[in-house]
């Protein structure tokens, strides 16, 4: 869902807004102990670590900062954006967003190619202090941060986004390899949560 943030808004009102039309929750789902990653309709959990929730910290501001959606296509395009800028030494968001763009080269290749290339010439936030980004306004952010999505691609773009495309390829062969095992698992507990879900009753 696209989401106009004001530039006078902060970054901090920006980020609740995104929760807020998301869904996600008033802390953007941290507190959760499991989270789901879906193949497809099939859910499977796994443990909601403080390595991601520190990453995906970063990752909403990032969606406020580009104003990427938060639908497939959005997705595929901010993984673009944050391989284009660096994940630094988060592990968990380099391996996410190398998932999300083998994703985006079958779906939608041009858009993280050009994303890509976007991040190429912008700055990441995953270096900088995150509560003190979130005093910034949405402007501020962006004027420090963001660089136009009309810049031409070069050689050197090129050759740096087929590296990072085998990359993925090859990491996202490893996570469907070892998806496959636990699929089974994602089953079954999608099926235990209808099982447990309220009933409405009409008189």
């Amino acid at each position: 869902m696209h989401v106009p943030y004001a530039p006078e808004m902060t970054m901090r009102a920006a980020r609740d807004l995104y929760f807020d039309v998301n869904g996600f929750g008033a802390d953007g789902g941290d507190s959760a102990a499991w989270v789901d990653f879906k193949i497809g309709p099939v859910p499977l959990p796994f443990p909601n670590t403080a390595g991601r929730v520190k990453a995906l910290g970063f990752h909403d501001l990032h969606h406020v900062l580009t104003g990427y959606e938060t639908n497939a296509t959005g997705e595929f395009e901010i993984a673009g954006w944050e391989l284009g800028a660096g994940c630094e030494g988060y592990v968990t968001a380099w391996v996410l967003s190398f998932g999300g763009l083998a994703s985006g080269l079958l779906a939608t290749p041009h858009r993280v190619f050009r994303s890509f290339v976007r991040g190429r010439r912008s700055r990441n936030l995953f270096a900088e202090q995150y509560e003190s980004l979130l005093d910034l306004t949405v402007a501020e952010a962006r004027a420090r941060h963001l660089a136009a999505d009309d810049a031409r691609a070069t050689a050197a773009d090129v050759c740096a986004f087929a590296a990072m495309a085998l990359a993925a390829m090859v990491i996202g062969l490893m996570l469907a390899a070892l998806a496959v095992p636990v699929v089974p698992v994602g089953l079954v507990a999608a099926w235990f949560r209808r099982r447990q879900a309220p009933t409405s009753v009409t008189a």
